[in-house]
């Protein structure tokens, strides 16, 4: 008896199946609507979990594809034409996902906005969605009732009409025919997590996005059976296309799990792993893994409580990918069956779609070592000893995609040569919306600049170094703020995330490097000796002295997707709203 036989005879939700009978195709359509057509003549589809990761709703592609016919005849209705944006709360859920392939049906643009998060607070959360709202200029914000104050504020400050799931829901859907899709129409706009003061709308065609899904379906060598598990949240190029888009072009089956309920319990990604049969795929920024590394306490039976034998392909991108971190997650979950080899690193951003290069699986996490001079461009200080940073191996370009690494004068630059790195392929993104000025600075005859560091071996695997607009420039020498975070992640106490370092101006006019650390201890001589003993831990690494600032913890800022975000935290501190702890001098 199969696992859906034994649930049916129990009377439970039954989840959708990891295969069709029909015939797998990996994204070989024209447009997205051709994909949601195709899967939904299958049985797969999506299966939303509560925050314990019990199964709650199970929602077919068979069903999304009918709930979002509906929806964009409703849209139409409400008199959204093609090429209109329909700006979207991207809330883990039925709703979003028939309205946002609704807004496609119907020949308009779906603009996945961000969920309000645990920090910031509600002005923050009115103010970042007002300027995007600013940005892509939607006819109507959609939204879940439960924040429906926030956001009609966010609309109503931009004229902009709001509505919520609910009120959509109640409208008598038109009658006609729906426009055809155009592969080289737009089929989405994409912002970046920390899309706050300047956002960028990426435009994606459909041509582009299904080019992007076929080509990292190809590189992770999706198989039939295969399965994902996700939390990732919808608003992110990641979770959007990787684990939401991707799953419908590739007709997988996904158990879903709320990014705020995995925020609140993290090993319920795990168990949801353990307890769905045939999960072989999930991804996570490094964040995800240190996390759920660190909630292992000596008391909890891993090997009892999980079995993570068959996941295959453990994906990690969306930021630095950290081989300690890995390493950790490794030595806490080997008893669970967990192999070091399924880790999958991965490179990617919203400009190109969403994956530039992926490792082929099965090779795990590989690294180089390379001294911190040849990173950061500086000449060798002879005087001290070397040090070196492994730099993780992102895999290889995805079919349709290659990289060039470009110096200074915009030339290509030699192997092991560490430079600007540029891609160019079919999924590389239409433009900015309405932005030509950065659309002529970031695309440049056909290619891309991500904006990314880094460097190719002779075998054209990509290693990522940092970002070019985070290097601190210090009397003309260059650092990147993650060897100072990483340095001070090594005292004890500290974890991924607690640190902040960027330049500012000191009172002489000169450049420093400042230091925000997240304090927990409040005995004032502790705090003292803390504060020296980081200080002492940055010179030693960097040769420089530094401003160290304690603050109190959950200060340091992150982008909705999760990631620390220094340039804000660089803002708000000089803005006087991180407040450090005062200290004797």
């Amino acid at each position: 008896m199969t696992v859906s036989e034994a649930l049916r005879d129990t009377g439970a939700i039954v989840p959708t199946p990891n295969d069709d009978a029909q015939p797998r195709r990996f994204a070989d359509f024209a447009t997205f609507c051709d994909a949601l057509d195709y899967a939904a003549a299958g049985a797969c589809g999506f299966n939303f979990h509560d925050a314990r990761g019990v199964l709650a709703k199970v929602y077919p592609y068979s069903q999304l594809r009918a709930d979002a016919l509906i929806a964009a005849r409703r849209l139409i209705a409400m008199g959204i034409k093609p090429t209109d944006r329909v700006a979207l709360i991207a809330e883990t859920g039925p709703d979003f996902a028939a309205l946002f392939c609704g807004t496609i049906y119907a020949g308009a643009w779906p603009v996945p906005l961000p969920l309000p998060t645990s920090f910031g607070g509600k002005d923050n959360y009115i103010d970042q969605i007002a300027v995007q709202l600013a940005s892509s200029d939607p006819s109507v914000l959609l939204y879940p009732a439960e924040i429906g104050e926030m956001c009609a504020a966010a609309a109503g400050r931009q004229g902009c009409p709001g509505m919520s799931w609910d009120e959509v829901a109640a409208i008598v859907p038109a009658e006609g025919a729906l426009p055809p899709a155009d592969p080289d129409a737009i089929s989405y706009l994409q912002y970046s997590s920390g899309s706050t003061r300047f956002p960028h709308g990426v435009a994606v065609t459909h041509r582009a996005l299904l080019a992007n899904l076929a080509g990292h379906s190809h590189g992770m060598k999706v198989q039939p059976g295969d399965r994902c598990v996700s939390w990732l949240p919808w608003y992110h190029d990641m979770g959007l296309v990787g684990c939401f888009l991707s799953p419908i072009a590739n007709q997988v089956s996904v158990d879903f799990l709320r990014t705020e309920d995995f925020a609140r319990r993290p090993l319920a990604w795990l168990d949801m792993i353990s307890r769905n049969p045939g999960t072989t795929v999930s991804y996570s920024p490094t964040f995800g893994y240190d996390i759920c590394a660190r909630r292992i306490s000596s008391q909890t039976h891993v090997a009892e409580r999980f079995d993570l034998s068959r996941w295959r392909i453990a994906g990690n991108g969306a930021d630095m990918i950290r081989p300690d971190v890995m390493q950790g997650f490794v030595d806490a979950f080997a008893p669970a069956g967990f192999k070091a080899a399924a880790f999958l690193p991965s490179y990617g951003l919203a400009e190109a779609t969403l994956a530039v290069t992926v490792m082929p699986p099965g090779e795990g996490i590989r690294v180089e070592l390379v001294e911190e001079e040849r990173l950061s461009g500086s000449p060798r200080d002879l005087s001290r000893p070397a040090r070196y940073r492994a730099i993780v191996n992102c895999g290889l370009p995805v079919r349709g995609m290659e990289i060039a690494i470009r110096g200074e004068d915009g030339q290509s630059i030699a192997h092991h040569h560490i430079g600007k790195v540029w891609c160019r392929g079919s999924s590389v993104m239409h433009s900015y919306f309405r932005d030509p000025e950065s659309t002529a600075a970031a695309l440049v005859d056909g290619w891309l600049d991500t904006g990314d560091m880094g460097y190719l071996n002779a075998q054209g695997y990509l290693f990522i170094v940092g970002r070019a607009k985070d290097m601190i420039i210090i009397n003309g020498k260059n650092h990147w703020p993650q060897d100072i975070e990483w340095a001070v992640e090594q005292l004890p106490g500290f974890h991924q995330g607690d640190i902040a370092a960027f330049s500012i101006e000191t009172e002489t006019g000169e450049e420093a490097p400042a230091v925000l650390v997240h304090c927990r201890v409040s005995d004032p001589a502790e705090r003292l000796r803390l504060r020296d003993q980081i200080r002492d831990k940055v010179r030693a690494i960097t040769g420089m002295n530094c401003v160290v600032e304690l603050v109190p913890p959950r200060t340091l800022p992150r982008t909705s997707s999760g990631k620390l975000s220094r340039a804000k935290a660089k803002k708000l501190y000089l803005n006087g709203e991180i407040a450090p702890y005062q200290l004797a001098a």
